[in-house]
């Protein structure tokens, strides 16, 4: 029987979040996390997908994804899921196309978290997993310790840039650089969301297509 803390926690956002919405959590006290270092990822336009040794999960661990755009995570499962031992690896697929059609997608599956037991991982550790398991991390967009004050203009410039991957940014993720007890996500990983962000619905999971890696693109060019 699969706990409520087997999924992916609910990401708070932070009060300027423009995108969020009547049922979406709002950290207030959010400026003491910037008094350690952190890091902001872009937080990619997919489906929030959980990959450990018992199989691929969307966001509700009630069951393995057996949608049609969970199999190329599957493929992924098949490769490495049995070494995973406690690890839960969590990242966004990007196989189907949902709000954005990102231009220089290279891969379908971006991790952007890792828990170990009762444990978040630190972001080093992530990306060293990672690497070993030769899987891209979300984008990262800035790393340090930061003034409360110049937050909003680091996230409100990105979304000014556009998304790394090509293509409009769905927003920005700012997570505890360090290792972090799983009880302690509220505080420690928060977001923010662009204004009318699109959820899937009925119509798009009857009609939802394929994402075309940055290769299969007319007249790709370089690798991004």
């Amino acid at each position: 029987m699969h706990t409520q803390t087997e999924k992916y926690p609910r990401t708070y956002h932070f009060p300027f979040s423009e995108g969020a919405v009547n049922d979406d959590r709002i950290q207030v006290e959010w400026e003491p996390l910037f008094a350690q270092e952190v890091v902001f990822t872009e937080k990619l336009d997919g489906e929030n997908t959980c990959i450990k040794s018992t199989g691929v999960y969307a966001r509700s661990h009630g069951a393995p994804n057996e949608n049609p755009w969970a199999r190329p995570i599957w493929d992924l499962w098949h490769n490495i899921g049995r070494s995973l031992g406690n690890l839960h690896l969590f990242g966004e697929n990007l196989y189907a196309i949902h709000s954005i059609e990102y231009q220089h997608l290279e891969a379908y599956f971006y991790v952007f978290a890792i828990r170990d037991g009762e444990q978040w991982l630190s972001w080093d550790e992530v990306c060293a997993y990672a690497q070993v398991l030769d899987l891209p991390t979300v984008p990262e967009l800035a790393r340090g310790i930061f003034a409360p004050e110049d937050v909003k203009n680091l996230i409100q410039d990105h979304q000014k840039n556009g998304s790394r991957l090509g293509g409009e940014s769905e927003g920005v993720v700012c997570r505890l650089a360090d290792a972090f007890p799983l009880n302690d996500f509220p505080k420690n990983v928060l977001k923010y969301v662009r204004k009318n962000h699109v959820q899937t619905d009925e119509h798009w999971i009857r009609n939802w297509k394929k994402a075309p890696l940055w290769f299969e693109r007319p007249n790709p060019g370089g690798q991004p």
